[in-house]
C-alpha cells in the first residue's frame, strides 16, 4: 500500500518520522507511464508557442536563459526525487513540507499547487478550444472546452491506469515531435537536409543582428523569467509515483532519466531555432518558433502539423493537471487539511476530488468569458509565481528531511541530492534572486503581488488550523 504521513506535534527538526496510514489508492501505473509523465509533463504549449516571446526579448541568449533555468529545475527535481523515493506519497512535496516544517507548510504548498493546476486546466482548455474553432469556425468555443473537460474528467474518474495510458501516448507524441524537430534542425544546420534549399547558417544568426545578447542583460532577464515558468509540470511525476507498482524505484528512475532529456529538448530546440532563424524574425512570435523554423526550411504543412502537436500538448496538460489536482487535494484531505467529503475513494479513485478539481477548472473558463477584465486576470496573476513558492518549500523541506533521514533511516536515501547542502542553498538563493528580478518588471511585479497575497492567505489559514488542532490535542490529553 502507498503511505501518507500524518502530522506530529513535535518540532520539525527533532520529531520522529510521522506514523503512516494506509491509502486506498490503487497501484495502477507502470514504469513506462511514469517515464512518459516525467518527460511529457513539461513539454507543453508554453514551449511550442510561448517561447517565441522569450526569443524576441533575449535573442540568441535565450539558450543561456533556458540552460540556467533548466539547471535550477534539475536541482529542484533532484531534491524532490530524494524525498519522494524515501517516502512516496500522493501529496508529494506537500507531505514532505508537513513532515519537515509543519502542517501549515503542507497546507500552503498543497492548496497553492491545487489552485495553480485548476486554473491551468482552464487555460489549457481555452487554448485547445481556440485551435478547434480555427478548424471548425462555426462551432462555439465553450462547447469544445466542455467536451474536453468531460473527456478528461471521465478518464480520471475511472481507473488510474486510464490516466496513465492517455498520458503515455500524449507524451510519446510530444516527445516524438520534439525529437523529429531536433533531427531536422541539426541536418539543416549542417546544410544536409534533403529537399531543402537552405544553406548551413553557421554562427551568423547567433552572433549577428546585435550579437548573442542583443538586448543586454534586461533581455536575458525577461527570457530567464519566461523560461523558469515554462518548466513547471515535472512535479506531477512524484505525485503519480505513489500509485505505481513500485513507488521507490519508479520515482528514482523517472527523475534520473527525465532531467537530462528535458534539458536536451528545451535547450537543444532553442539552440536550433536561434541558429536557423534571426532572433528578430517577426514570425517567431506570430507563428511560434517551431512553425516559423519549419516554414523557413520549406517543410510543407508546418503550421497545421504544429497546431496538431500544440493541441496534443494542451490536452495532455489538461489530463495531467486534473490528475495532479485531484491527488493533491485527496492527500490534503486524508491528512485533515480539507473537507472530508471530498476524500472518499471509489474503486481506488478519489472521484469527488476529481470532480471538484474539474468543476473549479471549468469555473475558471467561465470567468474568462464573464469577467475577462478583472477577475480572470487576477486569477492568472495569482498562479504566476506559485511554482516558485512550491520550489522553495521543496528546497526548505529537503534541507531538514535529509538530516533526519541520514540520522534515522539512511537506507531510504536511494536518490541523493548532489553536493548537499551546498547546492540546495544555491537553489534557494537562485529562487530568491528570481523573485527579486520579478519586482523589476511591471507585469511580473503584478504576478508577484497576487501570488504573494494568495500564499499569505493560505499560510495564515494553515497556521490557524495547526494551532487549533494543537490546542484540541492538548485539551484531549488532559
Amino acid at each position: 500500500m502507498s503511505r501518507t504521513s500524518t502530522p506530529q506535534d513535535a518540532s520539525p527538526d527533532e520529531a520522529p518520522e510521522a506514523p503512516k496510514v494506509d491509502s486506498p489508492l490503487v497501484h495502477g501505473l507502470k514504469q513506462r507511464h511514469l517515464s512518459m509523465i516525467a518527460l511529457g509533463g513539461v513539454i507543453g504549449a508554453g514551449l511550442f508557442v510561448g517561447s517565441g516571446a522569450g526569443i524576441a526579448a533575449a535573442g540568441p541568449s535565450i539558450v543561456l536563459a533556458y540552460a540556467i533555468s533548466g539547471a535550477l529545475v534539475m536541482l529542484v527535481m533532484r531534491m524532490l526525487g530524494e524525498m519522494s523515493a524515501a517516502n512516496p506519497a500522493s501529496g508529494s512535496f506537500s507531505v514532505h513540507a508537513e513532515r519537515a516544517i509543519g502542517p501549515w507548510a503542507g497546507f500552503t504548498a498543497g492548496w497553492g499547487f491545487w489552485f495553480l493546476l485548476c486554473v491551468a486546466v482552464g487555460l489549457e482548455g481555452i487554448g485547445a478550444a481556440k485551435i478547434m474553432v480555427g478548424w471548425f469556425p462555426d462551432s462555439p468555443e465553450w462547447a469544445w472546452v466542455a467536451l474536453f473537460m468531460l473527456v478528461f474528467c471521465g478518464a480520471n474518474l475511472t481507473a488510474v491506469k486510464n490516466f496513465g495510458e492517455f498520458e503515455f501516448w500524449f507524451a510519446a507524441l510530444k516527445v516524438g515531435a520534439i525529437a523529429l524537430f531536433l533531427g531536422i534542425g541539426v541536418l539543416a544546420i549542417l546544410g544536409i537536409l534533403p529537399g531543402s534549399d537552405v544553406s548551413a547558417p553557421g554562427t551568423d544568426n547567433l552572433t549577428g543582428v546585435g550579437g548573442f545578447m542583443p538586448n543586454g542583460t534586461d533581455g536575458l532577464i525577461i527570457g530567464l523569467l519566461a523560461s523558469v515558468f515554462a518548466y513547471g509540470g515535472l512535479e506531477t511525476v512524484t505525485i503519480a509515483a505513489a500509485e505505481s507498482e513500485n513507488p521507490v524505484q519508479s520515482v528514482a528512475k523517472a527523475v534520473r532519466t527525465a532531467m537530462w532529456r528535458i534539458a536536451l529538448f528545451y535547450v537543444g530546440s532553442m539552440l536550433v531555432v536561434v541558429t536557423l532563424l534571426p532572433w528578430d524574425n517577426k514570425e517567431v512570435v506570430a507563428k511560434g518558433p517551431y512553425v516559423a523554423t519549419l516554414d523557413h526550411l520549406g517543410i510543407p504543412g508546418a503550421g497545421q502539423i504544429m497546431n496538431v502537436i500544440v493541441l496534443i500538448a494542451l490536452l495532455s496538460a489538461m489530463n495531467a493537471n486534473i490528475y495532479g489536482a485531484s491527488r493533491m487535494s485527496y492527500s490534503l484531505i486524508a491528512r485533515g487539511q480539507g473537507p472530508k467529503v471530498l476524500g472518499r475513494v471509489h474503486s481506488g479513485v478519489p472521484r469527488l476530488a476529481v470532480l471538484a478539481s474539474s468543476v473549479f477548472g471549468f469555473v475558471c473558463v467561465l470567468l474568462s468569458y464573464w469577467r475577462p477584465d478583472d477577475v480572470f486576470p487576477w486569477l492568472l496573476n495569482m498562479i504566476g509565481a506559485m511554482i516558485l513558492v512550491v520550489w522553495i518549500f521543496i528546497a526548505a523541506s529537503q534541507l531538514i528531511l535529509r538530516r533526519r533521514t541520514e540520522r534515522e533511516e539512511p537506507q531510504k536515501l536511494v536518490v541523493k541530492m548532489w553536493a548537499y547542502p551546498f547546492l540546495t542553498w544555491v537553489a534557494l538563493a537562485a529562487m530568491a534572486y528570481i523573485f527579486y528580478l520579478m519586482t523589476e518588471q511591471p507585469d511580473t511585479r503584478k504576478q508577484l503581488l497576487a501570488t504573494g497575497t494568495l500564499t499569505l492567505v493560505l499560510a495564515v489559514i494553515g497556521f490557524v488550523r495547526q494551532k487549533t488542532a494543537e490546542r484540541r490535542a492538548a485539551v484531549a490529553a488532559e
